[in-house]
């Protein structure tokens, strides 16, 4: 997104001058010093710099004061990085405030170019593309081609109309007033960032993407971590329906994304799981054809992306993983549905997925 003209590019100046960024850290030390760097070597550096060392045991909080950066450390640990979040979002004194994961790193003009929307006094948030930094295990792989999908299509679909399902929790900028106005980030689902999103929506502020503003935060190498993470998050999801369902009956287009996010969490995982197994088995092994019918849809957007960003070679390698990734996807939002809506079992404990 260039910034059109000399006033234009005035004003994004004068709001990252104005701007803190919050970094949510527990047991970071491996990671934070390239979290901190890319914030300081941004072409336009933020003015505040705070990182919330969430009681960590690995120094965390050491590494981050040596690189110079204002470091807090609340008096036991919050529970979650949305708890962390908002300890310091009381401490907050500029106009606007970014959130950034303590494992993400930025594209050296993602903070200018994610400003550039707050010229419109109507946005309250934005979001930029995410992208796993390292790109080599097969879930690695999967959440690449995943997040390649998701941002290069759905996404600016989501935006052109208006209505970006999530503000990104690893990598997103906000109104500092009407933050506080909301209450921060709430821990009353596993999926705060969803949960922040939507409740911006119903009290009538807008949301944006921007493509070009690219972070890049470590995924789950491992199955053992991903599974953490498509915990919280399959349950973050479902939680935040339940919570916000009356809300976005108002909002025409939203509630249309969601209704069939929801359809697909609830149907799609049962037929994926069961369905398709069991008529390969009774009827055709063909019918195993239906786990990967839908490559073309997922192929072309993912090789567009990855050829304006020169890499077609890892596209074309990552693909196969997609759909392992897609399996795992299934499976963990077949037991959210399961464990929130039919038996009763609320997921409350936050789990580090990575």
């Amino acid at each position: 997104m260039p910034l059109e003209t000399p006033e234009v590019a005035r004003s994004v100046r004068d709001i990252v001058a104005d701007l803190t960024v919050i970094v949510p850290a527990f047991n970071e030390a491996e990671s934070i010093r390239d979290t901190v760097t890319s914030l300081m070597n941004q072409t336009l550096p933020p003015r505040r710099i705070l990182v919330v060392d969430d009681c960590s045991t690995d120094g965390t909080g050491d590494v981050a004061a040596r690189l110079g950066v204002e470091v807090l450390r609340p008096e036991r640990n919050t529970g979650s990085k949305a708890g962390a979040q908002t300890f310091a979002l009381s401490v907050v004194q500029t106009r606007y405030t970014m959130a950034i994961d303590a494992d993400t790193v930025l594209a050296p003009n993602a903070i200018e170019l994610l400003a550039s929307v707050f010229v419109n006094d109507e946005v309250a948030a934005a979001c930029g593309f995410v992208l796993p930094r390292y790109v080599h295990t097969l879930w690695e792989r999967g959440r690449y081609i995943e997040y390649m999908y998701s941002f290069t299509f759905h996404k600016q679909v989501q935006d052109y109309y208006g209505k970006p399902l999530i503000s990104s929790g690893c990598f997103s900028m906000y109104r500092t007033d009407v933050l506080c106005a909301v209450g921060g980030w709430s821990g009353r689902t596993m999926a705060e960032d969803m949960d922040l999103t939507w409740t911006l929506y119903e009290r009538g502020w807008a949301v944006r993407f921007v493509p070009e503003a690219t972070s890049y935060p470590i995924e789950p190498a491992n199955l053992h971590f991903l599974a953490k993470q498509l915990r919280r998050w399959s349950h973050g999801f479902v939680q935040n329906v339940r919570l916000h369902w009356r809300g976005l009956l108002a909002q025409r287009y939203l509630r249309s994304v969601v209704a069939i996010a929801f359809f697909d969490a609830v149907v799609a995982p049962t037929i994926t799981l069961f369905v398709f197994p069991l008529l390969a088995v009774l009827i055709s092994p063909w019918f195993l054809l239906a786990y990967v019918i839908d490559l073309p849809v997922v192929a072309i957007p993912v090789l567009s992306g990855a050829r304006r960003r020169r890499e077609s070679g890892r596209a074309l390698r990552s693909l196969p993983a997609y759909f392992a990734l897609r399996l795992a996807n299934s499976w963990f939002m077949f037991r959210a549905v399961v464990a929130e809506l039919v038996i009763g079992r609320r997921l409350n404990v936050y789990e580090k997925g990575h």
